[in-house]
């Protein structure tokens, strides 16, 4: 499945469940997660096609962040959007 289709999901059950969501991008600097979901708190995804994995620098930077307690998850589908979803809801 194409990124930008796991994307546009991702997009509309964020906002059928009340959440607020933005494409983001650093400002001179690289490997900037995708969007940024606020959503019971606010959360960090990296968006792939199916079965596609962050390049080595997304990974570095998606761990600077996580040392921070921020945190950031990688989705590659539809059911991935989903089980998301349902952690955040839980939260």
């Amino acid at each position: 499945m194409r990124e930008s289709t796991i994307e546009a999901y991702l997009v509309k059950r964020v906002t059928e469940n009340g959440g607020e969501i933005r494409k983001a991008k650093w400002v001179a600097r690289a490997h900037c997660p995708d969007r940024f979901v606020m959503l019971k708190g606010g959360w960090w995804v990296e968006l792939k096609a199916s079965g596609e994995t962050s390049r080595p620098g997304q990974v570095r930077e998606h761990n600077r962040m996580r040392e921070h307690y921020i945190p950031v998850f990688e989705i590659d589908s539809k059911q991935k959007v989903d089980e998301f979803i349902a952690m955040v809801e839980g939260a």
